[in-house]
């Protein structure tokens, strides 16, 4: 009568393991969606930080072009004072060579005085030529010193149009990682739920299955298995009777491949635990070794069976995962078990 009250406070279904389950999984959500997050502003920030770098570039080369422009702008000021300087010489001797050809013509009286004139008028002439050519050549100057100008406001011209294009393409990027983002987002949050919703179909086909028999629990989104129903104690070979449950949970695994979508993302993790007692034999040294040979034994027979291996994972834990921490018989023998959970990979 008591053993048959113990069995029954077994099956009872404990939801607190299920609702920290839930939370971790929301938890790992949401730590890797913050991860994307921060990789996205990462990629995002290195963008920014070329774009500006590249603006400063431009921004640089206006200021020395601008520069350019201001001093050929002076030399240009300058040129043209000179030739104002040269234009002016050159009416002064246009001027007493006018004055000295009015002389001769009026008659000096005096040879001598009419020789000077001439070398005078002579000297004047050749001055006047050498302030006409110095005059063309300044004009030579502001002709070339205004097409410079004229290149440097192209130059400074495209690489304003640069600037507002590097400005309008920095600004379309970022728009489209604030879109990518949010699409990410949705997309993951999508998947979760999907996942969440074929664990429960399966969890639910497992229930159904195998809910009733004695030493399985559920808890949570996990199948919990008693190893005396897998393996005798210190072995990790299959028991002969457990193969029968294996082979159901085998058939609703394949089942299930055939309905999750390929590109959804999954695998049944085998987690293996033991007892704080410990254990040291050639073949298991510790539990360590112990617990993760029977979750793999579990997978090879799943695999056999027709699983999918790329669906499946072993994971040995030892006695570092305990379900209860109190020392007795009866905790060693509950946190003694294989555990079966539908999760993403």
């Amino acid at each position: 009568m008591a053993l048959g009250r113990s069995r029954g406070r077994d099956r009872t279904i404990d939801y607190w393991p299920g609702f920290v389950d839930a939370l971790s999984t929301l938890l790992l959500v949401f730590i890797f969606l913050l991860s994307v997050f921060v990789l996205a502003q990462f990629f995002l920030t290195q963008e920014i930080s070329g774009r500006d770098d590249a603006l400063a570039r431009l921004q640089a080369q206006i200021r020395a072009l601008t520069d350019q422009l201001s001093l050929e702008r002076a030399g240009q000021d300058e040129a043209s004072s000179q030739i104002g300087s040269l234009r002016a010489s050159l009416a002064a001797l246009e001027k007493e060579r006018s004055d000295l050809l009015d002389a001769v013509e009026a008659g000096a009286s005096a040879p001598a005085e009419l020789s000077a004139a001439q070398g005078q008028n002579a000297e004047l002439n050749r001055q006047l030529a050498r302030e006409k050519d110095a005059t063309a050549d300044a004009a030579q100057q502001i002709a070339l010193l205004n097409q410079q100008i004229a290149a440097l406001r192209k130059q400074v011209a495209a690489l304003d149009e640069a600037l507002n294009i590097a400005e309008k393409k920095d600004s379309e990027s970022q728009a489209r990682l604030t879109d990518l983002g949010r699409r990410l987002n949705l997309a993951l949050a999508q998947r979760v739920q999907e996942l969440t919703r074929y664990r429960s179909e399966f969890f639910g086909r497992l229930n159904a299955i195998l809910g009733n028999r004695p030493g399985i629990r559920v808890v949570g989104d996990r199948f919990v298995f008693q190893s005396e129903i897998f393996f005798d104690r210190a072995s990790a070979s299959l028991r002969p009777e457990s193969l029968p449950a294996l082979d159901q949970i085998a058939a609703a695994l394949i089942q299930l491949e055939k309905e999750i979508p390929s590109d959804l993302a999954w695998v049944l993790r085998v987690d293996g635990h033991t007892d704080d007692r410990p254990i040291q034999t050639p073949q298991f040294p510790s539990n360590w070794e112990l617990s993760a040979a029977r979750a793999i034994a579990v997978v090879q027979y799943l695999a056999g069976k027709g699983v999918s291996p790329a669906h499946l994972v072993a994971a040995g834990f030892g006695e570092y995962q305990p379900l209860d921490g109190t020392d007795s018989d009866e905790a060693r023998n509950r946190n003694r078990r294989i555990e079966l959970k539908l999760t993403e990979r």
